[in-house]
Parts: structure tokens; sequence; C-alpha cells
């Protein structure tokens, strides 16, 4: 059943992020501690959040409402404990807090586990991506290079010594770049085989009603 709560997802806490305190003053005197409850469940955050909210408040004299906190962050794990839920964290490459009740977390953590899977294997296309474009454009880099340094070598002014240094660059630069095309090629098909892997868990994974 759709929990009274799931349309009502405004926000009425700050995330923390890093050492910034979790809600203002103004938070403190107004919030709803039972919606901030199911809000912090919902997004499946582990106990210590509200002691983080009471470090926060303490600064302003407020003490939050255990009891409310903790009937709506009941609600709000029943809410972020479904199976889709966790296949979403998963696949998101988030973290599970190991916050659900143990009859919710087995079929969580089964869908959890099959959208981290699915996140690996993107992870996988996407550094192979990475990898090949970085490559392609230290290749290119390599070449203007080259073609600065040839013009070099036939400039009149061009010293005998200066050409000796030219030429010995002209060969690291051509053996480097030697590598960066055997890399590409390897890169390449491995892209490849990563994005077939891909492509056949997401068809298997669609069975599974996630």
């Amino acid at each position: 059943m759709v929990s009274k709560w799931a349309g009502i997802l405004t926000v009425t806490v700050l995330l923390s992020l890093g050492g910034c305190a979790t809600m203002s003053g103004d938070e403190c005197v107004t919030s709803d501690w039972q919606m901030i409850g199911f809000e912090d469940g919902s997004r499946g955050y582990g106990a210590e959040r509200l002691g983080e909210h009471r470090k926060a408040c303490a600064k302003h004299g407020v003490t939050p409402d255990l009891q409310a906190y903790r009937a709506g962050r009941e609600e709000g794990l029943r809410d972020f404990c479904q199976p889709s839920r966790g296949y979403n964290l998963g696949a998101r490459g988030g973290h599970y807090n190991g916050v659900c009740s143990a009859e919710m977390e087995v079929e969580f953590l089964d869908a959890y586990r099959a959208g981290y899977h699915l996140h690996e294997l993107q992870a996988n296309v996407n550094s192979a991506t990475y990898q090949i474009n970085a490559n392609r454009r230290e290749l290119e880099r390599n070449q203007d290079l080259i073609r600065e340094k040839e013009a070099l070598l036939i400039a009149t002014e061009t010293t005998v010594q200066d050409r000796i240094l030219l030429l010995a660059d002209l060969k690291d630069l051509s053996e480097r770049n030697g590598q960066l095309e055997t890399e590409i090629l390897i890169l390449v098909d491995d892209r490849a085989r990563h994005e077939e892997q891909l492509a056949n868990y997401q068809a298997s994974v669609a069975n599974f009603g996630y």
C-alpha cells in the first residue's frame, strides 16, 4: 500500500554535506518531526541521523520529538525497503546502510545487488570510453608536437645539436603514438565486450520486474 506520506516529500531538512548541520534554526523550531523521520527513513538513513539532527538543533535550544521521529522513520523505512528501491539504489551505485528489517531485507538486498551489478557493468563501459577518449586526445596532442618539431627540424636556424635533440623527441613521440594506437584498439575491443555484457544483463534483469 502506498504510504500516506509518499506524496509529502517536500524537503524540510537540509541534507548534510560534509560537516554541515542537517537543519537550520528555523527548521528545528517549525519542522514536523514525524515527517522528518519519514523522510530520513525513505532515504535510507541510519539511526544515527537523529543524533545529527539533535546536535544541529541543540545549538538553537530545540530537542527533537523522539517518538514522532521514530514513528515517521519506521513508516519511511517500509517505503524505502521495497525491492524496486533497492534495485534503483544499487543501479546508482548508492550505499546501503543496513536499515531494513529482517523480513524485508532479503528481497531488498537481492534487488540491491542486481542493481549494483548493473552499475558495475555500466562503469566498465564508461571507464573504457573515458580511457579511449583520453588516449585519442593525447594522440592528437602528440601529432601537433610532431608537426612542430618536424618544422623546427628543417628550419635553417636550427643548430646541429638541436636537430639531434629534435630527432630524439620525434622518436619518443612516434613510439608513444604507437603505444596509444595499440591501447586504443585493445580498449575498443574491451568496451565492445563490456557493452555486450551490459546489454545481456539489462535484458535478463528486465524479467525481475524491478
